[in-house]
């Protein structure tokens, strides 16, 4: 029986499973802390059993905080032809690598 739910976080939204673990936006928490997600838009039981939110059914996912880390290196070029203009600049993205414990 496996349980699956969609949450937002982030501005990002996630389709979850139990004991699934995922990288999501950073949280402001400590690795080994237990977070609940606040909007719960879709959740559902073997493709049974559908409840959907309007707007959201509240804090039903629970998860475990695995790790706070960066996310490799990407290069942002910019390039203008024939001016002689290059302009080089690398980004690390912060995450929150996450564990889903339960769906209630």
């Amino acid at each position: 029986m496996s349980k699956i739910a969609i949450i937002k976080t982030g501005g990002k939204q996630y389709k979850v499973r139990e004991k699934e673990s995922l990288k999501i936006e950073k949280l402001d928490t400590k690795e080994g802390d237990k977070v609940k997600f606040d909007t719960l838009l879709i959740a559902s039981t073997d493709g049974k059993d559908v409840q959907i939110g309007k707007p959201s059914l509240g804090e039903k996912v629970e998860a475990k905080v695995l790790e706070n880390a960066k996310d490799k290196k990407i290069n942002v070029v910019k390039y203008k032809n024939k001016t002689r203009y290059l302009r080089n600049k690398g980004h690390r993205q912060h995450f929150t690598k996450v564990e889903i414990i339960s769906i209630k």
